[in-house]
């Protein structure tokens, strides 16, 4: 099961001369030798716009490439194994004169600017003149939104990073490392050298292009003394061709859903975020996908209110949350054990139903949802979804970044975002498919990085218990035991890494990233548990073990679980809506999952609306002697196909 191996090689033509690797079952990483190779390659595969392709991500010598599923990573290991190896430079020619332009004012006065004269020995006025005069090409986005590592400069202004780097830098900070250049967006830790300062806001995600400068972008500084501000873009230009980041949203909340209040929050627990399913597709300018950690518990609360899979709901640290209803509003909860109780003004008190039913809550009640003792995270979906305003099309707060709406407080209202769209059919609760037990199986690819460590620490990250710790949170889950040992001890350059990469820092100890992990890392990935378990590490407690199963992504059988209840379950209740009113109906299990699947098959037009009839004719004959008369209005046209969740874990 080594993860070193290339996906695919050539065909007859020969063998590539790119090494393509597996990450996970839904991506791949190239590896390349030089920058400009990299950018070819990650122009070649903007402009060509292959189907099934979530992201692009270059770094310093890679190329990753996220997926929706399997076959689109196959499909893009093929295409990138019938390049041709003279690439480098093509970004270049691609883009030639019509790449957009960034002027950027600094006041060179950074705190390394002598020290870095000393080094380069071209004096501190050297620097500068060097660095303002160099025509740099935005690369790659780095550890945060907005930060884009910059290329081709200068060749002497070439320097390492710090030693020790700092515990933080100022936004607008302008630095060197190594071959680049880089502005910091905001404060954080940082080694790079500075050299001078700029107010020009390099992310904001209120603008049309959220990130000043994008892979792609030509970026030139200009010294000033003082009053730093960017310079408009060079007339006529265009932006950049086809980037992933090319054209941000940020939706603001709909009039009417930001004048009335739905739900208050009195308690808002350990932490709420508000969580959808994310910003997927913005790596290469530093924006993690984010969104939910636990998407199939979304997805169940979503559908049990009847709202998309993916609209915005509340995301619970262990559960515990205290709201009043504002007005009359439907609720479901997934993800956890959790129990909750609704209490009335007369402080008179009544059990809501099972985990992904909806119930209701009347205006003036409050809803109180307890700890859970199962699972870690729990999903609030109100039907029509919660009204938020939206940071690259996406509600969800991103902890590492700080990204989108901030963490629920005490006193924070919040409003239903259109109920109008809310008019799927609801559905019954479904089977429980995290299999948490005392024990939890995670399920990885080895590699892209597995051959810098030994064969004892290959063979030990999947036999030993691994214990989660503490200090786990949104970003990755941290586990304790033996330590793995590396084989390579050398710099691994920053490459773009996914939900599920399995990294190693130096004190040997994995790191399992989640939702808000960064898009890039130094540190080398070992393995990447597979996208649908992540939901399943998501929802682990400090203290719980975990083992990690080697497997092979091509597996037929990987997309499902030994170890979880993938039975058909023998009845499903559906509801629907006919002319204007619900009407509920109880399916056998085999029908309603053969239904859901004809209804997820691309059948044309035709083929859909003759599945209406059919499903018509059938609720007829299923419906119940109550709901007969209702069943008569139905005609041959059903409002909404039934739709279940067939793929239990």
């Amino acid at each position: 099961m080594g993860g070193s191996k290339r996906m695919r090689s050539a065909g007859a033509g020969g063998s590539s001369p790119f090494t393509v690797r597996a990450v996970g079952d839904r991506a791949c990483i190239v590896d390349l030798p030089d920058l400009d190779t990299v950018l070819g390659l990650a122009a070649i595969l903007r402009e060509r716009g292959f189907p099934g392709v979530i992201d692009i991500v270059p770094a310093a010598r890679t190329v990753l490439v996220t997926c929706v599923d399997r076959a689109s990573a196959r499909r893009i290991a093929d295409e990138i194994a019938g390049l041709p190896s003279g690439i480098a430079g093509f970004a270049r020619s691609m883009l030639g004169e019509s790449a957009r332009v960034a002027i950027v004012d600094v006041v060179y006065d950074g705190e390394d600017l002598e020290a870095v004269g000393a080094l380069t020995g071209l004096s501190a006025a050297g620097v500068v003149a060097a660095h303002s005069g160099s025509r740099w090409t935005a690369a790659f986005g780095g550890f945060a939104p907005g930060f884009v590592y910059l290329t081709g400069g200068d060749a002497a202004l070439r320097v390492p990073r710090l030693e020790s780097p700092r515990e933080r830098v100022a936004p607008g900070s302008v630095g060197l490392a190594g071959a680049f250049s880089a502005v910091y967006p905001g404060a954080s830790p940082g080694g790079w050298r500075l050299i001078g300062r700029t107010t020009a806001q390099l992310w904001d995600a209120t603008r049309e292009r959220a990130s000043l400068i994008a892979p792609g972008d030509t970026v030139t500084f200009r010294a000033v003394r003082e009053q730093v501000a960017l310079a408009a873009p060079v007339p006529d230009a265009p932006d950049a061709p086809d980037a992933p980041s090319a054209v941000p949203d940020a939706s603001p909340v709909p009039p009417e859903a930001a004048s009335s209040s739905a739900i208050t929050v009195i308690d808002p627990g350990m932490q709420t975020l508000v969580q959808d399913a994310g910003r997927a597709g913005h790596s290469a300018i530093g924006v993690s996908p984010s969104g939910a950690a636990d998407r199939v518990a979304l997805r169940r609360a979503n559908r049990a209110v009847g709202n998309a899979d993916g609209a915005a709901a509340l995301e619970t640290l262990n559960a515990a949350l205290v709201v009043r209803a504002d007005v009359d509003v439907s609720i479901a909860l997934a993800g956890t054990d959790a129990t909750a109780e609704i209490v009335g003004a007369g402080d008179e008190r009544r059990t809501p139903p099972s985990s992904q039913e909806a119930f209701t809550v009347r205006r003036g009640e409050v809803l109180r949802v307890g700890r859970a003792t199962r699972g870690m995270r729990g999903v609030f979906a109100i039907r029509g979804g919660f009204a938020v305003p939206r940071v690259l099309g996406s509600a969800s707060h991103d902890s590492l970044s700080g990204i989108g709406p901030a963490p629920l407080a005490a006193g924070d209202a919040l409003a239903i975002d259109d109920p109008r769209q809310a008019d799927r059919a609801a559905h019954s609760p479904e089977s429980d498919g995290h299999p948490i037990g005392d024990e939890v199986q995670l399920r990885f690819v080895p590699g892209p990085r597995s051959d810098w460590f030994d064969a004892k620490a290959r063979a030990a990250l999947a036999s030993q218990s691994w214990r989660l710790s503490a200090s786990s949170n949104r970003v990755g889950a941290r586990f304790d035991g033996t330590p793995l040992r590396r084989a390579r001890h050398d710099e691994l350059p920053s490459e773009g890494t996914v939900r599920g990469s399995i990294q190693v820092p130096p004190n040997g100890l994995p790191v399992l990233f989640l939702a808000d992990h960064p898009v890039t890392g130094g540190y080398p990935v070992i393995g990447t548990v597979i996208d649908a378990d992540t939901d399943i590490a998501a929802q682990l407690r400090p203290g719980s073990h975990v083992r990690f199963v080697p497997v092979d992504p091509d597996d037929p059988h990987l997309g499902s679980r030994p170890d979880a209840r993938s039975e058909i379950p023998e009845a499903v209740r559906l509801s629907f809506e006919v002319d204007g009113k619900r009407v509920a109906v109880t399916l056998p299990g085999a029908l309603a999952v053969a239904l859901d699947r004809l209804s997820a098959t691309d059948i044309g037009d035709d083929g859909r609306l003759l599945m209406e009839d059919t499903v018509a004719t059938l609720l007829r004959d299923i419906l119940s002697a109550s709901a007969a008369a209702a069943a008569g209005k139905i005609g041959t046209r059903v409002r909404q196909r039934p739709e279940i969740e067939s793929d239990h874990r």
